[in-house]
């Protein structure tokens, strides 16, 4: 009798188990933006359904836009604009503003004065000699930096009012971007159904969940799209921000000026051209990213000494790689590309070395506007029409490729055969919005050096709820430097191919 309840209870169990849904799998949603903040945006979000990562994703974007109306200082109407127009009468403001100015008053302190609001004083001095292709007097910068050490406002934190004490003007760039930054991702993070969440911003962003993300870290002396980082680092619950002077700054007689200056002297930044910071806020990564430009690595080693959640990496103007103690924590060995032997004809000729195609666009942008991303395929054929080299594939969702008519029918089946993309996010100074480029080192997908000789290079372009283009052009690769514009289209507002001698990086 009681071997048949043991027999009657198992089959029920077994019964039953067949009734069981299996558990699903959770996936990573990706989400591409142009023109957020002046710059990209990339959302990932890992969830069990479309519909839960659509509802993050709304959520994130409703943070941003509510925040970019309080701290923008390029709305007329945001809150901080009006603030600004209000002369020096005691104003009443929003908490998230009251936290932003505060914590500027903070980081002028705890850095020294390497980041003070009022820097965009010293910002226009430069803009303006620059637009004349001079460097400023020594009298406009000291004007200037007399300026920035003026006291600006006062706080009142019982009243929760601010009151300008001059007309100096002020901007929260610096760090502003990373404050809103970490309030979208807060938001993504509590929507029902999402596990992990990457809010990147023009290259700085943070990190929520449950689990941990491959970030790479961009070399500011190799800066195309498809550039072998730095390094790659794996962060869990934390923010990275990366701050430097390749992607942004002006010429000056065919010089070279970083966009960061120091409000300290009202000179532009040059011996750290980029860096990275670790840190468990993003508003605070973000500052002293910025910061750590401004500051000698004494002065920054001195900072960092009596935090032991604070990591950085910092790369000189000679390509010295500084790092800090617990920066190894984080880093992670990635195995770079080993090139498949070949054997070639000895009368061969191969690429020059000493020579790459840089590939410009710039994806068309609506004035005031964010929109998605299109996808985006840029690859190289030879003079048989073979595919030679995949420089860029920018999509979503895989069943979308085939929108991609020209790339799916040359390269679809071979990269259906690998990985479906890369999922890692960078870190890097931050980008115009829609503004990419991307390098051919002459060699192929298996990083063997082709023959020099004349190959085609296509771009491909697809929106949702948009148009479908496609340029391409034919260039001989032997040695000899050259550039040609390509003409523009629906979707691409720029598009060039330059083939150039490799030079020293901007300095």
């Amino acid at each position: 009798m009681k071997f048949k309840h043991i027999l009657t209870i198992s089959l029920l169990v077994v019964t039953a188990s067949a009734f069981v849904t299996p558990k699903k799998a959770s996936r990573t949603f990706v989400s591409n933006y142009e023109n957020v903040l002046g710059t990209s945006l990339e959302l990932k979000f890992k969830a069990l359904n479309q519909a839960d990562a659509d509802q993050a994703e709304t959520n994130t974007l409703m943070e941003i836009d509510r925040l970019d109306n309080v701290l923008s200082a390029y709305k007329a109407d945001s809150e901080f604009n009006k603030w600004m127009k209000n002369g020096n009468q005691p104003t009443k403001i929003s908490a998230d503003l009251f936290q932003v100015l505060q914590a500027f008053e903070n980081y002028k302190i705890l850095t020294n004065g390497a980041l003070d609001a009022s820097a965009e004083v010293i910002a226009k001095v430069w803009k303006k000699a620059s637009s004349e292709n001079r460097l400023p007097s020594v009298t406009e910068l000291q004007t200037a930096v007399a300026k920035v050490k003026q006291k600006h406002y006062v706080l009142d934190e019982k009243t929760q009012t601010v009151t300008r004490l001059d007309e100096v003007p002020l901007a929260l760039n610096s760090f502003a971007k990373s404050y809103i930054i970490n309030k979208a991702a807060d938001k993504a993070i509590h929507t029902t159904g999402i596990e992990n969440v990457v809010v990147n911003i023009g290259g700085d962003m943070v990190v929520k969940g449950s689990q941990s993300e491959s970030i790479e870290i961009a070399d500011p002396m190799a800066d195309a799209e498809n550039d072998l980082a730095l390094t790659t680092v794996k962060v869990s619950n934390m923010a990275v921000a990366t701050s430097g002077n390749y992607r942004r700054g002006f010429s000056v007689n065919g010089k070279w000026y970083s966009h960061i200056v120091d409000p300290r002297t009202g000179n532009p930044v040059s011996e750290i051209i980029s860096a990275t910071v670790i840190a468990p806020n993003a508003s605070e990564a973000g500052a002293l990213a910025t910061s750590f430009n401004v500051l000698s690595v004494s002065e920054i080693e001195k900072l960092a000494s009596s935090r032991n959640d604070l990591e950085y990496l910092l790369i000189t103007k000679n390509g010295e790689e500084i790092k800090s103690k617990g920066w190894s924590k984080y880093e992670i060995k990635v195995e770079k590309p080993v090139a498949i032997s070949t054997t070639n004809n000895k009368a061969d000729k191969l690429w020059n070395t000493k020579y790459e195609l840089v590939v410009n666009l710039e994806i068309a942008q609506i004035e005031g506007m964010r929109v998605r991303r299109p996808f985006v395929a840029v690859w190289v054929e030879d003079a048989a029409k073979a595919p030679v080299r995949n420089l860029a594939i920018w999509y979503n969702k895989p069943r979308w490729l085939p929108d991609l008519k020209s790339w799916t029918r040359t390269n679809g089946d071979e990269f259906k055969k690998g990985a479906e993309g890369k999922l890692s996010s960078t870190s890097s100074a931050t980008r115009g919005p829609g503004k990419y480029s991307l390098a051919w080192d002459g060699k192929d997908d298996s990083g063997n050096l082709v023959k020099a000789g004349t190959y085609t290079v296509y771009i491909e372009v697809a929106r949702e709820h948009g148009t479908y283009q496609i340029l391409s052009q034919t260039m001989k690769f032997t040695g000899s430097a050259k550039k040609v514009e390509l003409t523009p289209n629906t979707e691409l507002a720029s598009a060039s191919l330059d083939y150039r001698k490799i030079s020293t990086p901007k300095k």
